[in-house]
């Protein structure tokens, strides 16, 4: 179903008297906010199959203590350094003379378009004891320099590659805390006497804090749900253990179940937090956006330029080279044999792409139209209630549809019913809407919020009923935002790897399992096209994002 055709079909249950939400519209988003929250309730009722006995016994292991630790270690190491990396490269970018501020701005950016997984995938095959960098020193008569290279994988290479990929999130909101500091405050500092080290101590931090603190929470949440990257630097966090209980079945899956609820729990702490912080960061906004240089670098502008070129060096320039050369390079030992990939991989990953982009719009109206038009209690819980998925890991997800169409169906309604949802088609679409909803929702709430009530009540007086003055008015106003919800929709959705790992139907390939397949059996040659048309794609998201660049 095309998205206008879903949305023309509800349209006429959006509109009522006053441009209020009616009582269809109503019970829809609250259908829409309970269907997003089932996941939940599957993934409790299997934890409540548990004796508690074993629950405790398996909560306090070695094992599970070892994985609380890495994935706490993990998200610690990694904040910290997107802190370090993300605020000073914010600051050259805004506050100083740094040559060609706004291309270093872009590429500081741009590493968010590659995927972490791909990125850990490329350093891997780089670094790795099968990497490049080992098979060109053999080459070159210097293999027994192999055996003393620092490894690439466990917490050191997880934690570079991560923060490497991540960065960007405390680069950005840093930037724009920065872009709206007001510099008289500097200024008067300034004639205080303070040093600028001294000012932007006692003035700047101060007040772009939130900013680098809301960064730094994504940063976090991100690290934590991320199960690529892990997996493939064989460091045992959260995300990876109960990938593989999941695989094993038996008491693998109840090891996978209480994981998955002490990583929900994590996650939920690291939400409180986001939600404190992002209450507070509206009081430091709310000034002219700014880029008047108020730090003059004098001979070493040139120099300071180093810094983000350097960044980009391993963020950009590396992997891309890393995948080109695979590309490029020939051989039985690259090619992977019958692993060659496919179009028709690329034509399931559209497929199912424009399925979950069509499907979250028309889900996504009856929400954001609802949330946009009221100020009730109800309409605040159906608009945080879609914003679970988007929280929740894509491995919790997935375990938690696992468990509801090979466990619940399959106990309920018996083996057919199971067999037909079980890694079927629209349980993935289902996964994928639950996961990027809020995506739709927040751009599509967006435009109803800036459509103008009076346009609505001219168009009731000119003889329009409310199914005709939605059609008439509204819907043309708040198309872009649909449109825009759907196109970001279709992009994640393209790159979205652990939920798609766990819930693709058998023999269905997409671009994603296929790297992941090739990857696992160290064919770097064969993964290096699809990985590359992923990160293409995903530049395609930040388009948005740096066409709006404020830097000169």
């Amino acid at each position: 179903m095309a998205p206008g055709e879903g949305v023309g079909r509800i349209h006429g249950l959006l509109a009522s008297d006053d441009d209020q939400p009616s009582v269809a519209v109503v019970l829809l988003a609250a259908g829409v906010a309970a269907a997003v929250l089932s996941p939940l309730l599957w993934l409790f009722i299997s934890a409540s199959e548990l004796a508690v006995g074993d629950a405790v016994s398996l909560l306090t292991s070695e094992t599970t203590t070892e994985v609380l630790v890495n994935s706490l270690t993990l998200v610690s190491l990694v904040t910290g350094a997107s802190i370090v990396l993300g605020v000073p490269l914010a600051v050259l970018t805004v506050q100083t003379d740094l040559p060609f501020r706004r291309f270093w701005t872009v590429l500081a950016a741009l590493p968010l378009v590659v995927p972490s997984y791909i990125g850990a995938f490329a350093y891997v095959s780089a670094f790795g004891p099968s990497g490049a960098l080992p098979d060109l020193f053999a080459q070159y008569g210097f293999g027994f320099v192999n055996p003393y290279l620092p490894t690439v994988y466990g917490l050191g290479g997880t934690t570079l590659v991560l923060t490497l990929f991540t960065y960007p999130y405390v680069f950005l909101t840093t930037r724009a805390s920065l872009l709206s500091f007001d510099t008289t405050q500097l200024e008067a500092a300034r004639t205080l006497n303070h040093s600028y080290p001294q000012a932007f101590r006692r003035v700047i931090l101060p007040q772009i804090a939130p900013g680098v603190t809301a960064g730094a929470l994504l940063v976090a949440l991100y690290t934590l749900s991320d199960f690529g990257t892990p997996a493939i630097m064989r460091l045992d966090v959260f995300t990876r253990v109960i990938y593989v209980e999941l695989n094993s079945f038996g008491v693998g899956r109840s090891n996978a179940t209480l994981l998955s609820i002490q990583l929900l729990t994590v996650t939920a702490v690291i939400l409180a937090l986001e939600s404190r912080v992002s209450g507070d960061t509206a009081a430091g906004y709310g000034t002219p956006s700014s880029v008047k240089t108020v730090v003059s670098l004098g001979p070493f502008r040139w120099l300071a330029a180093a810094v983000p070129a350097f960044v980009s060096l391993f963020t950009l320039a590396l992997p891309v080279g890393i995948l080109t050369m695979w590309l490029v390079r020939s051989g039985p030992g690259y090619s992977g044999g019958g692993l060659a990939f496919r179009p028709e991989f690329a034509l399931n990953s559209a497929y199912v792409a424009v399925l979950t982009a069509a499907a979250t719009v028309v889900l996504a109206l009856p929400v954001a139209y609802y949330a946009g038009r009221s100020n009730s209690l109800l309409s605040k819980a159906v608009d945080r209630a879609t914003y679970l998925g988007y929280a929740m890991p894509g491995v919790v997800l997935g375990l938690a549809l696992v468990f509801f169409s090979s466990r619940w169906l399959l106990d309920t309604f018996g083996a057919d019913a199971a067999r037909l949802v079980y890694q079927s088609l629209p349980l993935l679409v289902f996964a994928y809407v639950v996961r990027f909803l809020p995506q739709a929702v927040g751009s599509t709430r967006s435009s109803v919020l800036g459509v103008d009530r009076d346009l609505v009540g001219a168009a009731r007086l000119l003889g329009e009923d409310p199914r005709g003055a939605f059609r008439r008015v509204t819907l043309p106003l708040i198309s872009p935002g649909l449109v825009a919800g759907a196109a970001l929709v279709f992009l994640t959705t393209m790159k979205e790897l652990d939920t798609t790992l766990i819930l693709h139907p058998t023999g269905f390939t997409t671009i994603v399992t296929y790297i992941w397949r090739v990857q696992e059996a160290g064919y770097y040659g064969r993964a290096a096209l699809p990985a590359l048309v992923l990160v293409a794609v995903s530049g395609l998201s930040m388009v948005p994002l740096l066409t709006r660049s404020d830097d000169a």
